[in-house]
């Protein structure tokens, strides 16, 4: 029997879907504000255009549960990207095969450096990132450099090409801890003209990468939507809701992720199909922390300082700070291969002491191996 997020998605009608979001009123707002458990009716409500004047009330709800299941404690970790050798061609991400930049994969002296200057920078909580390479960024290359990386840090996550059941399962016994893996949009025929080339263009493999991960017993999936594109940012974001409910049901050993990435300025960039602007941004992350009160929510560096310095207080517990999105980024430094510009391009410090000013508790380490994890010799 199919257990896969697919089934279920096959069920949700995307027209359908907006035309009900887009339908509700204040009275189904403040229903939703009001529910004990707000179920995905409400949580249609919290996302739609009706929920806009109530930003206050909505604020105020979802920081009382964040205080509520995370008290003041904010995460902290940081992406080292390992390669950008990329063998689709998207039409948003500047790691792109038709994008003309100089490639570069780290080799293992370049990744000592790196892990150096990330653990100078007091990160304890390591994100690797490459492009979609499965030859030469693959399981080969995985299984060369995880021992080199495992022992500085005490979790370790990754955001790679969606892999086999097996090799994540084969990673975890290396040490993995975590596994971010976005749909970009749960439009298939959007999602079909923004991915010209390459294994990337299987939509279904893709969609049913969480599936596979939570068969792995990998203990952190990280979701999200590219949110800009589509024409629906609400309706990509109600789907991400689906994903999470679903996995919840049938991978309940694991914890969850959820990521709000916006379109950010890229060589060979696009335009955003759908506009969200800041304060639908906090609503929408707001929305999610009423839905599921005990899910991580993570905001990166794409957002501008005044955004992070002003939204993580109210329902963040997990952020990067000072991410470089090229490879080398730490030790050396070079623009010209990044993946996006982000936008909050302060020293972790400099945050650390904005969140801490403002009540909170950074956390730059939270789990010790000898706690339950198994690492294999």
């Amino acid at each position: 029997m199919d257990n896969s997020f697919a089934q279920r998605w096959r069920q949700l009608d995307w027209d359908d879907l907006t035309l009900r979001i887009n339908g509700k009123t204040r009275a189904d707002v403040e229903q939703a504000l009001n529910a004990e458990h707000p179920d995905m009716e409400d949580f249609m409500a919290l996302l739609s255009p009706a929920a806009a004047s109530y930003l206050e009330p909505l604020a105020q709800r979802a920081q009382q549960l964040t205080r509520q299941r995370f008290g003041n404690t904010v995460g902290f970790y940081v992406p080292l990207y390992l390669s950008n050798l990329c063998a689709n061609d998207c039409t948003y991400c500047g790691f792109s095969m038709s994008n003309h930049l100089k490639r570069k994969t780290l080799n293992d002296e370049e990744i000592r450096r790196e892990c150096g200057a990330i653990k100078e920078l007091g990160f304890d909580h390591l994100l690797l990132v490459t492009g979609e390479h499965q030859r030469k960024v693959g399981m080969d290359y995985f299984r060369r450099v995880f021992p080199l990386i495992r022992p500085h840090f005490s979790a370790l996550m990754m955001e790679v090409q969606p892999l086999a059941q097996e090799e994540y399962a084969e990673l975890k016994t290396l040490g993995l801890d975590g596994v971010m893996v976005y749909q970009e949009t749960y439009h298939q025929a959007t999602y079909a003209r923004h991915h010209l080339h390459g294994k990337k263009q299987d939509f279904a493999w893709r969609l049913n990468t969480p599936d596979r991960l939570g068969r792995a017993g990998i203990d952190k999936i990280g979701l999200g939507a590219l949110i800009g594109l589509s024409d629906s940012w609400r309706t990509d974001c109600y789907m991400v809701a689906e994903h999470l409910r679903h996995l919840q049901r049938h991978y309940w050993q694991s914890r969850y992720s959820l990521s709000f990435p916006r379109l950010r300025p890229c060589a060979g960039g696009i335009e955003p199909a759908s506009l969200m602007d800041e304060a639908q941004l906090m609503q929408t992350i707001c929305a999610f922390r009423l839905l599921a009160p005990d899910v991580e929510l993570s905001l990166s560096t794409r957002e501008s300082p005044h955004f992070r310095d002003h939204m993580i207080p109210i329902a963040i517990n997990n952020v990067s700070a000072f991410s470089k999105t090229q490879p080398g980024g730490y030790a050396d430094g070079h623009a010209e291969l990044e993946q996006f510009s982000p936008h909050d391009d302060r020293r972790p410090e400099a945050v650390a002491d904005v969140l801490t000013r403002a009540g909170l508790q950074p956390v730059w380490k939270d789990w010790e191996g000898y706690l339950g994890r198994t690492i294999a010799n």
